[in-house]
């Protein structure tokens, strides 16, 4: 089969064929109909992830179950299903003898977890072996295309919407308009709530508005003039605007994190009210289990929430890559190996 292979640190993807996975016992086969690229690909790609080379990147994967493995008996031939970051966990650990449900915190907490992209081959190929124990079913109804993004971008965002938990009296703001915020302000709005962007690009104001924004703002000044927010919704890695936005940030209000940055610290600036004395929360956030991907796929199943993509082949993953880490991609790419270029 045709796949995209990292083959070192810093080194550019190739697309190699390679043999075509089985599945082996707990395993479905899938073929692949979209994968969508996450940030979390480039810094795999710049060795953030260790030594995992040669390895397929991809974690947003949706596709057809074409093969079931032994004792597989919750998927068929033929499903359409989905799989994110992290497709099973050990048992065993002490981790998993907490039985907590698999979620983001299984892949950075679990000795040995079978991770998309890192431990195991990733979903920027023809194929792809799951645990089926990872997968969920897809939506009637919800296009390959769109359904990828959400396995990771929707997904993050949405589990950090509800560790934040706004009430039906509240304000939300995002900071950061990309690839996760984009979807974030659908969400929001979505849910009923007043939603605020906070953007440095004027060429995104439009846009932000169009995707639900109520108020689009530059900074935390700019947030704190118009009343501020109950909710801050941090999507991007750019934490000195996250910190900025803070001044924003209502008494009692929360800070929900889901942006990345291996190479800067998330600082909590002093501001003229001590953090502390506002009562503000900051929330670590990550994939929050697969009844919350359950819920984001059903916003997006109808229509409330849509990712916006480019697509690519296999074949143009240079092109994509390059999109991808200098941040061109407007907001989210998905490879198509199931089409051609």
């Amino acid at each position: 089969m045709k796949a995209i292979v990292m083959t070192g640190a810093n080194r550019p993807w190739e697309v190699q064929e390679v043999p075509t996975p089985t599945a082996q016992p707990g395993q479905v086969l899938v073929k692949v109909h979209a994968s969508g690229m996450c940030y979390t690909d480039a810094w795999a790609t710049q060795g953030f992830g260790g030594d995992i080379y040669p390895q397929t990147p991809g974690h947003e994967i949706v596709g057809e179950v074409v093969e079931v493995g032994a004792g597989v008996h919750t998927r068929e031939v033929g499903d359409r299903v989905g799989a994110t970051w992290v497709q099973s966990a050990c048992g065993r650990c002490a981790y998993c003898r907490q039985n907590r449900p698999l979620t983001g915190q299984t892949a950075v907490q679990c000795v040995n977890p079978r991770t998309s992209g890192f431990a195991a081959q990733g979903g920027h190929a023809e194929y792809i072996a799951l645990s089926a124990e990872g997968t969920v079913l897809l939506p009637d109804g919800l296009p390959y295309e769109l359904a990828a993004p959400i396995m990771c971008a929707g997904y993050t965002t949405w589990s950090s919407f509800r560790d934040a938990a706004p009430q039906p009296h509240e304000r939300v703001a995002v900071v950061g308009i990309g690839g996760l915020g984009h979807v974030a302000l659908q969400i929001s709005k979505a849910s009923g709530f007043e939603t605020i962007a906070i953007t440095h690009s004027p060429d995104k104001r439009d846009l932000a508005l169009q995707l639900g924004a109520d108020h689009v703002v530059a900074n935390g000044q700019e947030l704190l003039d118009i009343g501020g927010a109950d909710v801050l919704m941090v999507t991007t890695n750019a934490f000195a605007a996250a910190a900025d936005a803070m001044a924003g940030v209502r008494v009692d209000g929360r800070v929900a994190l889901s942006g990345l940055d291996f190479n800067h610290p998330f600082e909590i600036a002093s501001g003229a009210v001590p953090f502390h004395m506002m009562r503000q929360k900051v929330i670590g956030s990550t994939h929050g289990g697969q009844q919350r991907l359950g819920e984001i796929l059903d916003y997006a199943a109808k229509g409330q929430v849509k990712p916006i993509i480019e697509t690519f082949s296999l074949d143009q993953a240079t092109e994509a890559y390059d999109r991808l880490v200098s941040g061109k991609v407007r907001f989210r790419g998905v490879f198509t190996p199931s089409k051609t270029s």
